[in-house]
């Protein structure tokens, strides 16, 4: 760790400093010394207080407790271990009964290095291949672009999808130089952190199909859907995923900020007709405070990581009723024998307080249970006896292709795909996975269209 001499200490120029600021300017004295003792503790306040206070024992002592070695790479954190401490809190106050306040003699300018990772905000720059002011302006951790008035100073652009009946999905779709620095992340760094083994999405290697067949064969299936998924992703449990990845805290910050995103208010009450009043409240509420963007490429990561308490409390929950659990984004699935069926209800219920618990909410809409005796669905995949996709959209792409073939591809496009032959391809692929048999058929009409 890189250590600041006493000769390039600074003066203290606030004569009435807050007590998050006395502690701050004493955190960063701490970290700077190069005897991680007690008595090196003292002299460090000392120096910064300009005398050896009575109440710097205590201090000293319990961020001694805290931290065996010095939290480098976490100032603030331990700025709020001062300022939580009772000799501290009792200083304080005797500050301001007695009208004479703690004074910062002289401030200690701290060169904060993580132990690993990312050390500081330059080598981040330097990852996603940024000018530091430019790292500054695509993080907006001061919400400068949220409240900037002309479309050219934002950094998202928003599209509101209706639904008939729901309510209304808005896509915060990052602009494209913001959008390539979220892939860096994702590349770089959120491709090697570790999600639970029950996500299926947004997983290399895993899909829907690969979470449906845990399921095949089940007496009762459950499903459960997330409302307004990653918008209750706030930006503190985001803060919290590369804290906890080891980044220090600038680098985690700037970090959140480029990949979290508050909607201004005039985007959120310009939302198209749907839903209920509490369901319109709720999703305006989400919008407007950071949270994942709908539509950023960093967000599915991010939100698989985010959800991972949720995901073990469930898997929890669902090991104590025999059950089994995945998840696809926002798509939960439950399935087990009978003794599921028979508390299926009382399971929801205590699946419900679960996802409560963590943050989320349940859209009670998409609640379904279902036997085996009537056709179960996960993630739109039929898994009564074992994964396949249903007979109608098999009849569906069947006919398209018998279309293409005789009245040519143009004829089937009614969506105006860009690249008509690549999504038919995927439709093929995507059946051929799920039901080689009938897959092979499709395979075979679509090599006989004419393109």
């Amino acid at each position: 760790m890189t250590t600041t001499t006493p000769g390039a200490r600074v003066l203290a120029r606030t004569p009435h400093p807050s007590p998050v600021a006395i502690a701050t300017a004493l955190a960063h004295a701490f970290l700077a010394t190069d005897d991680w003792s007690k008595n090196g503790l003292l002299a460090a306040g000392a120096e910064v207080l300009g005398a050896r206070r009575r109440w710097l024992g205590p201090v000293a002592a319990e961020v001694l407790r805290f931290y065996r070695q010095p939290p480098v790479d976490a100032p603030r954190e331990l700025a709020a271990v001062v300022v939580l401490n009772d000799a501290f809190r009792a200083a304080v106050a005797r500050a301001k009964k007695n009208g004479v306040p703690i004074r910062i003699a002289h401030f200690a300018p701290t060169p904060v290095r993580a132990p690993r990772g990312l050390n500081d905000l330059s080598d981040l720059a330097r990852l996603l291949r940024l000018p530091a002011g430019e790292l500054d302006w695509f993080a907006d951790t001061r919400h400068w672009n949220r409240r900037a008035h002309s479309k050219r100073l934002q950094h998202y652009r928003y599209e509101w999808r209706s639904r008939p009946g729901r309510m209304p999905r808005l896509l915060e779709v990052p602009r494209p130089r913001l959008r390539e620095l979220q892939r860096t992340v994702h590349r770089e760094i959120l491709a090697g952190l570790r999600v639970h083994s029950a996500a299926h999405g947004f997983v290399s290697g895993r899909s829907a199909a690969t979470g449906a067949r845990f399921h095949e064969g089940a007496r009762v299936v459950i499903n459960l859907d997330l409302a307004t998924f990653f918008t209750r992703v706030r930006a503190g449990r985001v803060y919290g995923i590369f804290r906890r990845a080891g980044f220090a805290e600038p680098v985690a910050h700037a970090l959140t900020g480029l990949c979290t995103h508050s909607v201004p208010s005039g985007i959120a009450r310009n939302a198209p007709a749907g839903g209920t009043a509490g369901e319109w409240f709720e999703l305006r509420r989400a919008l407007v405070l950071p949270h994942l963007p709908q539509g950023a490429p960093s967000s599915p990561a991010l939100a698989n990581l985010a959800v991972r308490r949720l995901d073990f409390r469930l898997e929890g929950w669902a090991t104590a009723a025999g059950a089994v659990y995945t998840r696809y984004a926002d798509d939960l699935a439950f399935s087990g024998g009978d003794q599921l069926a028979r508390r299926a209800d009382a399971f929801v219920r205590g699946a419900t307080r679960i996802i409560e618990a963590e943050g989320h909410l349940v859209n009670a809409h998409k609640t379904r249970v279902r036997g085996s005796s009537v056709r179960q669905t996960v993630t739109g995949i039929v898994v009564n006896e074992r994964a396949n996709a249903s007979r109608p959209e098999y009849e569906r792409l069947k006919a398209i292709l018998h279309n293409c073939v005789r009245h040519g591809p143009e004829s089937q496009n009614r969506s105006g795909h860009h690249d008509f032959r690549a999504h038919l391809l995927g439709r093929v692929a995507w059946m051929e996975l799920l039901n080689p048999a009938r897959g092979l058929k499709l395979r075979e009409s679509f090599d006989r269209i004419e393109w």
